[in-house]
């Protein structure tokens, strides 16, 4: 019998540090678009139910966490957007690395140039909800990498790709990770929880 993933907000305190959590959709072959980056595959498969579990999974967020590439896309889209992940996708804070993006006007959010490692670092020293990373995929293999994910929150679609953007390929070595949660959903989709052991 499958598991309700648990959407527990690990809070940040003086004596520990915030989690950072990778929340993507992926392919059963581990890619997270295809090769032109196309996404189609994510929305084939409308369930309300794996809707509502998003949603109150983004609202967990302290911060959303992306790249460059993402950013652009989400801002031309979710101001504008009446969806239900629009609200907590445009009241939360947001931070972008970018190292070409001059300036950041959806909502509350700050562009970050440094080292990776370090600004995620200082992102997770601060007190509040978990940071919420979202891709682009280059963004996301790149945490994957430098070992900065706490926790994968993956929902796993019923599809083969083929081809496309890997999730996994520039890790340095093997990494073991801890099932913590799962649930299959009617559309076939299946959210994935793991925490690096």
């Amino acid at each position: 019998m499958p598991v309700q993933p648990k959407q527990e907000a690990a809070v940040a305190t003086a004596e520990n540090s915030r989690n950072l959590v990778l929340q993507m959709s992926i392919s059963v072959d581990a890619f997270v678009a295809g090769p032109e980056g196309e996404l189609d595959w994510i929305f084939a498969d409308p369930d309300p139910e794996l809707t509502a579990w998003t949603v109150d999974s983004v609202w967990q967020a302290g911060v959303h966490a992306m790249g460059s590439a993402t950013y652009r896309e989400m801002a031309a889209h979710w101001p504008t957007s009446t969806e239900p992940y629009a609200a907590p996708m445009n009241e939360l804070p947001k931070v972008v690395f970018s190292k070409s993006l001059t300036e950041a006007p959806w909502g509350e959010t700050r562009i970050v140039r440094g080292d990776l490692v370090e600004e995620v670092g200082r992102l997770k020293a601060e007190p509040g909800n978990p940071i919420m990373a979202h891709g682009g995929a280059r963004f996301a293999r790149a945490l994957c990498a430098a070992g900065l994910v706490d926790e994968y929150r993956l929902r796993v679609h019923p599809v083969a790709l083929g081809a496309g953007l890997p999730l996994f390929s520039d890790l340095p070595a093997r990494q073991r990770l801890e099932l913590v949660d799962a649930k299959a959903y009617g559309s076939g989709v299946a959210v994935h929880i793991y925490r690096p052991t």
